[in-house]
């Protein structure tokens, strides 16, 4: 059995299509990969230890045992990556494809799989239907693709507190949870914690109100054991505005809209029929408090309307956003069905 404990890294440093430093970590698992690469790219303020927690049987032991070749993109909202502002627009322009060619040179593949979650999954079901990822020929989008629907709180959050926030900070930093003590950081931090009486984990309850909504927004806290809980002290960081922004545009239109009026992407990503062939299987859980499953039923529902029976939507009970990487029968419950798809694509 493979575990953290056995995995050997190559990390390569690589400039995206703009020029703004990304990394790439190729997992090695003790023996040479018998099937193609596997490409996995973060959530919104995390990096892409996302798919490794140290306490739990992670996504990672079980690709590298199915003989897959794991590699791990830190795209430029990575907390592991000097902090600046971006897009959806920017990651699906510029990163996605940097990294995909990337791997395609060093492996010699002729096709990459992409398994995403959250934002890194909203901009990798962008690059992919506006044609910037020919090579990709599957995308498992966790818990958002191309349409949103959010809560009433998110909505409120983004429509009514951010533009007040961000007349004093650039960024929402999950890191507020254990300070600083400034005045904008502290009177958010007092406020979450009077909201969030679920845990006493400070970067728990200010990343549950930083990306989603209510107390098991990111996860079901029972899907969690102690350490995986502890660990996510560390994984999450500064969110810029400028993504918050996209969220909002986009909201308000029912699905993803690009922000930066460039040749290479669309206005509107569902608008129009979706420049590839790459088959997607959306996941999300029953309990998402972040982006209702209600946004992924909307994109399996068009996708379905554009090309029937190619792509596949997978609504897991009992589980919300994040957990379905990170819980501790993740391995049990979700894994499986993620490998299945993989190897369908690859029949």
């Amino acid at each position: 059995m493979i575990t953290r404990a056995r995995h050997r890294d190559d990390v390569h440093f690589l400039r995206a299509g703009d020029g703004v430093p990304i990394t790439l970590i190729r997992v090695h698992g003790g023996a040479e990969p018998t099937r193609g690469p596997v490409l996995l790219a973060h959530g919104v303020g995390m990096r892409a230890e996302l798919f490794r927690p140290p306490a739990v049987r992670s996504l990672v032991d079980v690709l590298l045992e199915g003989g897959w070749d794991v590699w791990l993109l830190n795209w430029r909202g990575s907390i592991d990556l000097d902090p600046l502002p971006w897009t959806l627009d920017d990651v699906a322009r510029h990163d996605l494809p940097a990294a995909v060619a990337e791997v395609l040179r060093q492996t010699g593949a002729s096709s990459v799989k992409v398994v995403a979650h959250c934002a890194g999954a909203a901009a990798t079901s962008m690059a992919a239907v506006a044609g910037l990822l020919p090579e990709v020929d599957t995308v498992i989008a966790n818990g958002l693709s191309l349409h949103l629907v959010l809560p009433p709180f998110s909505r409120f959050k983004l429509h009514t507190l951010r533009p007040v926030l961000q007349r004093f900070e650039p960024y929402i930093d999950a890191a507020w949870g254990d300070g600083p003590e400034n005045l904008v950081p502290l009177v958010t931090r007092s406020a979450v914690r009077l909201w969030h009486t679920e845990c006493r984990n400070p970067t728990c309850n200010m990343a549950c109100f930083a990306i989603g909504s209510g107390p098991h927004a990111l996860w079901v806290h029972a899907n969690l054991d102690d350490a995986t809980h502890e660990w996510l002290r560390h994984e999450f960081g500064k969110i810029p505005m400028s993504a918050y922004h996209q969220l909002a545009v986009s909201a308000k239109a029912g699905q993803l809209v690009s922000v930066t009026r460039t040749a290479e992407l669309p206005l509107r990503f569902a608008d129009a029929a979706p420049r590839t062939s790459a088959r997607f299987v959306l996941f999300t859980g029953d309990q998402n408090r972040t982006f209702l499953p209600a946004g992924q039923r909307a994109t399996h529902h068009w996708l379905s309307q554009q090309r029937p029976g190619l792509d596949s939507l997978h609504i897991v009970p009992g589980y919300s956003h994040g957990d379905l990487f990170i819980g501790r029968r993740a391995h049990l419950d979700v894994f499986p069905l993620m490998l299945k798809e993989l190897s369908r694509s690859d029949s």
